[in-house]
């Protein structure tokens, strides 16, 4: 299979890119050449990951959690564009609750001889290969199971752990020389991190405990930084993605929900103090091969629903915990190097996490969850 040209599609977010980093380099190992095919939101990551030779981007309306129908033309269109690049084969990865099967129907279209996927969905002549595994494996580990049921193997000396390219910007003109620890706020759905205010708190109380704090945020996050980083330095809406991994690989520890920010991190092998709301599992989600410590109730009632707002004004299995932990999870991280992951005890019995959060006060968790995506 070594001379053949592969195509990849990963149609998501930053961090489902990211997460398709080993499956990405299991298949380069196997192949001459590597195409990736990626929806917008999630080709910046795309042009981080090492072994890949042409990056696509198409915005796929089955995918994308703000569909829009972007007309027969443009389905066409990328038809053509991959039937011109004559692949003898593709693997399409998707998350669970996502079928593969119309992205299978352009690809066969396109001329594509031969094509593997995870499908719970009876797929006709749509696929050569219908894998079927357990969903409650990490998200990383379920795309690289497909690329091994599909022939490809890690490179030897790879241990399958995220990864970026080698080269990134020099982070000192953001940062400087002294070290810090990196606060990152926003996420792609609200349900998914705690409120602005309480993101400020825990910024004061790490800066109080001694920490250099840095806040980041992508381009749309500039107002939320701003509200929280307060006498941190902001640097919302400041860097590309490849200069905020240069500013990750650089910090400490990493502060974050769960976002790309977490997983970007996890690829240039910072920890991660995760704030885990349990919208989505956090065996599949939660940050991947680094060491980490995740805060937050997995037991709320929100577990699975995979809103992507929560109606509470208080959020409650975000905002209940104690900024305190936060700096004792970053601390622990910081003097425990053999730490791999931690959670809270309330997530499971047995466990030695830290979680020393109030119950909430106001209204308990039992909202209607709304926006699900699909």
């Amino acid at each position: 299979m070594t001379g053949l040209h592969t195509l990849v599609v990963r149609q998501d977010n930053l961090g489902d890119v990211l997460l398709a980093g080993p499956c990405v380099r299991a298949v380069a190992a196997g192949s001459g050449r590597v195409t990736l095919l990626v929806g917008p939101r999630g080709s910046a990551a795309a042009a981080l990951l090492p072994d890949v030779d042409e990056v696509l981007v198409w915005e796929a309306p089955w995918i994308d959690p703000e569909p829009v129908w972007p007309g027969s033309d443009s389905v066409l269109d990328l038809v053509d564009r991959l039937r011109g690049r004559r692949f003898d084969r593709a693997l399409i990865l998707t998350s669970f609750h996502q079928s593969p099967l119309p992205t299978a129907v352009l690809l066969r279209m396109a001329g594509v001889p031969w094509i593997a996927a995870i499908s719970d969905d009876y797929p006709g002549a749509l696929l050569d290969v219908r894998h079927r595994l357990d969903a409650d494996v990490p998200e990383a580990e379920r795309a690289l199971d497909l690329a091994r049921r599909a022939g490809y193997q890690l490179p030897r000396g790879d241990d399958g752990r995220l990864r970026l390219r080698a080269e990134l910007p020099d982070p000192a003109p953001f940062v400087g020389s002294e070290p810090y620890v990196v606060v990152h706020p926003g996420a792609s759905a609200a349900a998914r991190t705690a409120s602005a205010g309480w993101w400020a708190r825990t910024v004061r109380s790490l800066a109080l405990r001694g920490h250099r704090v840095v806040v980041t945020g992508g381009p749309d996050e500039s107002a939320l930084t701003r509200a929280v980083a307060g006498s941190a330095i902001d640097l919302g809406g400041r860097t590309t993605f490849a200069e905020l991994a240069a500013v990750l690989r650089s910090a400490a520890v990493t502060v974050a929900p769960n976002t790309g920010a977490a997983h970007l991190s996890a690829a240039v092998g910072t920890p991660v103090v995760s704030l885990f709301a349990p919208i989505v599992p956090v065996e599949r989600w939660g940050p991947y091969g680094i060491r980490s410590i995740v805060l937050g109730d997995q037991h709320a009632p929100c577990r699975g629903s995979r809103a992507r707002r929560c109606d509470l004004a208080a959020h409650p299995c975000l905002d209940a915990i104690d900024p305190r932990d936060v700096g004792g999870a970053v601390e622990k991280l910081l003097r425990n190097p053999s730490l791999e992951r931690e959670y809270p005890r309330v997530w499971k019995q047995g466990t030695t996490g830290i979680l020393r959060s109030k119950p909430p006060t106001g209204p308990t968790c039992q909202a209607q969850f709304r926006n699900e995506e699909s």
